[in-house]
């Protein structure tokens, strides 16, 4: 893995927890850190969502990648 989908991995790890949070107990941490609807606020709901997007695109590389590896074992 590499640093674009550690990053990626970790904001969305964040953006589920701060929806877990909201749905739990009504507690937005991102806006109580940043403000409600601020632009650090909205920047960061963002990107969580590119990253939400960009994991579409790694769960696919990596789900190819393990069945190029199957096709290369049974083939020996």
């Amino acid at each position: 893995m590499n640093a674009l989908d550690w990053l990626s991995l970790a904001l969305v790890i964040i953006g589920g927890l701060n929806w877990g949070l909201v749905g739990a107990f009504e507690f937005d941490l991102v806006a109580a850190i940043f403000g409600e609807m601020s632009l650090l606020s909205r920047i960061i709901y963002i990107l969580v969502g590119l990253a939400a997007l960009y994991m579409l695109y790694f769960a696919t590389r990596v789900g190819s990648d393990d069945k190029a590896d199957e096709t290369r074992t049974t083939r020996k």
